[in-house]
């Protein structure tokens, strides 16, 4: 059962790139499990956010990265938005850029 995860645009890869290297190793664990295990994929390693959205949480020692997702007809996974997060509280701005572009995805 392999999900295809794909991104919204090349910046979001180049960006989780350049996350430092322990959550930049277990991002790319995150993503083998997504593409495993797809939906049935939970805490702590995804959790929902509502109106369809999802977001994979690596971490290490040097930091949280947060990458939001979102599942497509198919087997396909889009990663949406992927940025180091700096608060507690995933910042408004980065979820309404995630939810604008879930609907991108799905409407075409």
């Amino acid at each position: 059962m392999a999900f295809e995860v794909e991104y919204f645009h090349p910046r979001i890869l180049t960006e989780i790139e350049t996350w430092p290297k322990d959550v930049l190793v277990e991002y790319a664990r995150l993503v083998e499990l997504l593409n495993e295990y797809g939906p049935f994929l939970r805490l702590p390693y995804s959790r929902a956010m509502g109106e369809g959205l999802f977001e994979l949480r690596p971490r290490g020692r040097s930091g949280i990265g947060r990458a939001l997702y979102c599942f497509v007809s198919g087997k396909r996974v889009v990663i949406v938005h992927a940025f180091i997060k700096k608060s507690q509280q995933t910042p408004e701005r980065d979820l309404k850029l995630a939810r604008k572009r879930v609907k991108e995805v799905r409407n075409g």
